[in-house]
């Protein structure tokens, strides 16, 4: 009998005990908007968060990797069927490189490409890019060729107006320019007019474009100037397409008619 009493009497004081903590918890939930409740759960499930989202992280990276070398693949791809157009357009074949080395302190100066005399390819040879003129090859080894470009300062060439015929010869301002300097005192140039290399150019092939006149300066002494924008990406040139020349089939220069200065390690 006072066993059954006591019992009664404890379990009516634990109900009351859990109701009090139940209420209590309740309360400390409403006051902290169950904040404490997220505490407990963020804790204890912190661990797999972060599993995943490093998996996600990793996957994430990994796409964007993928699709950053799809871009690239394609872009390539779109320059290489240019490239490959301009070939076939061409009666003499071409051997096509990849440019492999450029020096950030001579980016105007000269380019290294990815074949070499096992593909071919010898000392004077001319480079050409999508649109005209590049350079040509100054020496090689059995893997690659070291080419001046006609961007570079101290490079000259015999260069003549399409149009008119009237000749002169262009040095490289170390950019995607240069300035042509006319034999005749009153050429017939204007902005927009065509350039190519002329016969008094030693080292190319006449008629190959080289760019157009951007802007004539006739009052420039000794003689009138010209600056021409390049043709050829020069800036931004990735391939390029070597071609043989034989010295001994160019034009020999018209009678009466200036040369090209003489002398100069680099001239073209």
């Amino acid at each position: 009998m006072l066993k059954n009493t006591f019992r009664r009497w404890w379990d009516l004081r634990l109900q009351i005990a859990l109701l009090g903590l139940a209420v209590t918890a309740a309360w400390g939930v409403r006051q902290t908007q169950g904040a404490a409740l997220f505490e407990v759960y963020n804790w204890v499930s912190r661990p797999f968060h972060a599993n995943g989202s490093g998996q996600e992280r990793l996957i994430l990276a990994r796409t964007q990797e993928l699709q950053a070398q799809v871009s690239e693949l394609e872009i390539q791809n779109l320059k290489l069927k240019e490239l490959l157009g301009y070939v076939s357009a061409k009666k003499t074949k071409g051997i096509v490189a990849p440019v492999i080395g450029r020096s950030a302190d001579h980016w105007w100066q000269k380019v290294t490409l990815g074949r070499g005399s096992n593909d071919g390819i010898k000392a004077d040879f001319t480079v050409m890019g999508p649109g005209g003129l590049v350079g040509r090859v100054v020496s090689v080894t059995p893997n690659t060729s070291l080419v001046l470009l006609i961007s570079d300062p101290t490079s000259q060439l015999g260069v003549g107006i399409t149009r008119t015929r009237h000749m002169g010869f262009m040095r490289g301002k170390g950019k995607n320019q240069a300035v042509m300097e006319f034999f005749d005192n009153v050429p017939k140039v204007k902005a927009g007019d065509v350039v190519s290399t002329s016969s008094f150019s030693q080292l190319f092939p006449a008629g190959l474009p080289v760019g157009k006149v951007i802007s004539v300066d006739m009052n420039k002494t000794p003689a009138p100037e010209a600056v021409v924008e390049f043709s050829a990406p020069i800036n931004s040139l990735e391939w390029a397409v070597v071609y043989p020349h034989d010295k001994q089939a160019e034009a020999k220069a018209p009678e009466g008619q200036s040369s090209a200065p003489e002398g100069g390690e680099n001239k073209q």
